[in-house]
Formats: C-alpha cells, sequence, structure tokens
C-alpha cells in the first residue's frame, strides 16, 4: 500500500470515453495503466514521500484528457486519491519519471520544454444546508450555491519541473484568490529528494483538506489560538520530502507562520526574521500506516513574541478493501497567544488579567467506507471532530468570533454522508451533523463537480 501525501494535484479529472494509452501510443487498459504506475513509484527514490505532499494536485480534468483515461483510475470517488493517483502526483504529475513528454510544442531547443496548451479544470461545489434551529446570528436553511469555484492548472515545466496553482473564482460569496501556488523539483540530481516551493498547506503531509469528501473539515487543522496567525492551513515556504527506505516517508517544511497575509508597506510578507520549521515521518507496517508531526516556531505582534509548538500522532488503518480509518492527535501550547494585551481594565477571555499561556489538545477520526470497492458508485463516510482548552482561547472561524467572548474552549462534532458518483465527476452527497457542545443539528445536500 504505497504512502502517498503531497500537495501536488489531486485532479478532479473528466471521464474520458477514448481508450487509455501509454506514453508510447500503446492500448491498454486502467488496470494497466494502475500496474504501470505501481511499477514507477516503487523503482523512483523518494517517489512516495512525494506523493505525501504533492497528491491533491492530481485533482484537475486536463491530466484525464491529456492521457485519455477515466478520473476512475487517480480518484475513488473525486477528489480522494486511488494509489495510483498519489504516485502521479508523487511523479511531478506523470504515470513515470522522465517518461516521453506528450502534447509539447516542437520548438528544436532541447532547453525549453512547452505545452500545447495551458491545462485547465474547473471544480464547483453547490449545496442545500438546513440546521435544526437558529442560533448566533445564523438562519435555519441556507442554499450555498454555488459554495466555491476554483479554476485549476498544473502540468509540466520541462524534466522533473512541475507546478501546481488553483484560483478560487468564488468561495462563499466572494473571490478567494489564489491558494495553491507551487512549483515542484521532482527527484533532484536522482538524489530521491523532492522540493516544493511555493504556498502550501501546511497540513498536507498528514491529511489534505482539499481531498476530503466530507462538508465538514478536519478542524484541528484550523485551531488558532488567542491573536495568533499560525495554524495548519495555508502558509508560505519551502517543503522537502524524501523515502529513506521502502514504506519510510520523511517531510520537512520551513514556513513563515503568516498564513497568506498581504505584504506590508515594505512590500515583505513577513512582519520578523523567524520562521517556523515543521517535521514528519510515517512509516507502512503491513495495512497500518503511522506517523508522527511536529511544529515549533514563534510570532511576534506589538514587539511580543509568542512561541508555538505543536506535536502529536496520525495513523491511517486499511479494514480489508473496501474501509479506510484515518486518526489524528495534536497537542498546541502557546506561551503569549495574547501579547501581552491582558490587563486588569480589558482581561482576556478566561479573566486572565496577564500573560498566560494555553495547551490545546484536538483530534479527529474518520471511516471511509466503499461498499462496491473503490471503483464503485456509493460510499459512506463519517468524521469526527474534538477540539479542546481549559480556556475559551480558540478560533475555528466558525461563527464563534461574532459573541463573546469570540473563542471556544470545546467543541465536538460528529458526521456522517452518503454519496453516489452520478458520474466519474460529478459526485452527490448528503451529509447529517450533530454539534455536540451546541446541540445544534445540520443537514447538507449538494454536489461536487469537476470539468
Amino acid at each position: 500500500m504505497p504512502h502517498a501525501r503531497v500537495t501536488a494535484l489531486a485532479v478532479l479529472a473528466l471521464t474520458s470515453s477514448a481508450t487509455p494509452l501509454l506514453a508510447n501510443g500503446t492500448v491498454v487498459s486502467a488496470h494497466a495503466v494502475t500496474r504501470s504506475v505501481h511499477a514507477a513509484a516503487t523503482t523512483t527514490v523518494g517517489a512516495n514521500a512525494a506523493n505525501a505532499a504533492t497528491a491533491h494536485a492530481a485533482r484537475i480534468p486536463a491530466f484525464a484528457r491529456k492521457y485519455k483515461i477515466s478520473c476512475s483510475v487517480c480518484h475513488a470517488p473525486v477528489p480522494k486519491l486511488t494509489a495510483t493517483g498519489e504516485a502521479f502526483a508523487g511523479n511531478g504529475f506523470e504515470f513515470e519519471v522522465g517518461e516521453e513528454p506528450r502534447d509539447t510544442v516542437a520548438t528544436g531547443d532541447n532547453l525549453l520544454r512547452l505545452q500545447n496548451s495551458v491545462p485547465l479544470g474547473i471544480r464547483m461545489d453547490a449545496y442545500a444546508s438546513l440546521l435544526t434551529k437558529s442560533s448566533g446570528g445564523k438562519v435555519a436553511n441556507d442554499l450555498q450555491t454555488p459554495w466555491v469555484m476554483k479554476l485549476l492548472s498544473g502540468g509540466q515545466i520541462s524534466d522533473k519541473i512541475s507546478y501546481y496553482a488553483y484560483f478560487l473564482l468564488g468561495e462563499r460569496g466572494e473571490v478567494g484568490g489564489l491558494e495553491d501556488a507551487y512549483i515542484q523539483f521532482t527527484d533532484i540530481r536522482n538524489s530521491g529528494v523532492s522540493v516544493i516551493v511555493g504556498q502550501f498547506q501546511v497540513s498536507d503531509p498528514l491529511f489534505k483538506r482539499e481531498l476530503r469528501l466530507m462538508y465538514d473539515d478536519y478542524q484541528p487543522y484550523r485551531v488558532r489560538v488567542g491573536k495568533t496567525i499560525a495554524d495548519l492551513t495555508y502558509d508560505r515556504g519551502v517543503m522537502a520530502l524524501w523515502s529513506p527506505w521502502a514504506g519510510g516517508d520523511l517531510s520537512a517544511s520551513v514556513v513563515a507562520g503568516r498564513g497568506l497575509n498581504h505584504a506590508n508597506d515594505q512590500r515583505q510578507y513577513d512582519g520578523d526574521n523567524d520562521k517556523n520549521v515543521a517535521l514528519r515521518y510515517t512509516q507502512d507496517i503491513g495495512k497500518l500506516r503511522l506517523g508522527m508531526y511536529g511544529y515549533t516556531g514563534r510570532e511576534k505582534q506589538n514587539d511580543r513574541y509568542n512561541q508555538i509548538s505543536i506535536w502529536g500522532p496520525d495513523a491511517t488503518l486499511a479494514l480489508g478493501s473496501k474501509t479506510e480509518l484515518n486518526l489524528q492527535y495534536l497537542v498546541r501550547k502557546d506561551d503569549d497567544p495574547f501579547y501581552g494585551t491582558c490587563t486588569t481594565l480589558a482581561p482576556c477571555p478566561g479573566g486572565h488579567t496577564r500573560a498566560f499561556g494555553t495547551t490545546v489538545k484536538s483530534g479527529f477520526a474518520e471511516a471511509v467506507i466503499s461498499p462496491q470497492g473503490p471503483t464503485g458508485r456509493w460510499f459512506i463516510t463519517g468524521l469526527y471532530n474534538w477540539v479542546q482548552s481549559d480556556d475559551p482561547v480558540v478560533s475555528l472561524r466558525l461563527g464563534e468570533q461574532a459573541t463573546a467572548p469570540g473563542y471556544v474552549s470545546d467543541y465536538r462534532t460528529a458526521a456522517g454522508a452518503l454519496h453516489f458518483v452520478y458520474r466519474r465527476n460529478v459526485r452527490m452527497l448528503g451529509e447529517i451533523s450533530w454539534d455536540l457542545e451546541r446541540e445544534v443539528g445540520r443537514l447538507i445536500t449538494g454536489l461536487v463537480v469537476g470539468f
């Protein structure tokens, strides 16, 4: 079971009625393509680690059009990646590193590789939401059509150099702007090391938020504490990936810790000279994958520093060929998340009148069940989120900021969903969730489309 989680392209590929072809034009079956990718992944040193960071980049229909294959080769269902899709992403969006270029312009220059056209894809999510009661300014029913619309692009720039980017044409009714945007250097000088440079999600080596099937999110990655900006979602930096031996993947990231902020008046993104560092190692043991993650850094505001540390284990367990269980646990510590702003006249949440440290524990458990197998049309998913702190200092940006104190101390939700693959690039879903702290239920119906 190859492990591959890299922020490359998790493709929403289009279904193609054409017969699948390999690079040399040979007609093959989808199963043969899969076997070819497995072979490439096992012979390319470091492919698994690269897969781990770039896997969500495989999700654009341009790849299905380019190779004339069905989306189901790389997705089960869209946007969740198969092992083939993970290997494809880790190889820099090729089935085999260094394969014969296709869909390129013959320039006569050995130092220039140009694609015939810029690969583009569009993803649209549309939902209808129904709450059991109105609270905190929320209405009981809401038509979120569309909720998200993304323009995606990715492909090869040169041998072993690829790119991935997506622009949010609309997110929650606003232009979201550029989110994922990076260059990937694959298997540098045949070392097995791949490097990603740009903006990506810090949690990508763990479980990719962009590849989840449910409307509900992986909330532990969204945790912010007090006035800090740093979390495990989007950031700018560099990520290196390496598979030192079979089944083992190592990733190291250096990021600004400022999220996707705008440049300041000095035309700089960062507000201090410090950079945050993250390490993650994972090992396959039969059907079980075990990982350990660590993140450390500090953030400056108002001439005060907050030291941040995040660590925790994760696991993926395959229960036969039809069930997958994903587990994540994290502990986050901040030593001054309000940057010295707590006073007697203006106490911080919890009644604190001076600088104080915090500990936030969080985790999630996710189950993905495919009763008909990975190529079937019905899927069942479940997700449990848990966040806990001694004081109300946690921000998840879910509406809690609208009421005093603007933070939460406890958050627990349980959700279950049924998915139907109407077409390989059209997935319908119905999802029910319950907020155990606020005793509010939510029903979501909708669809995810890629074209």
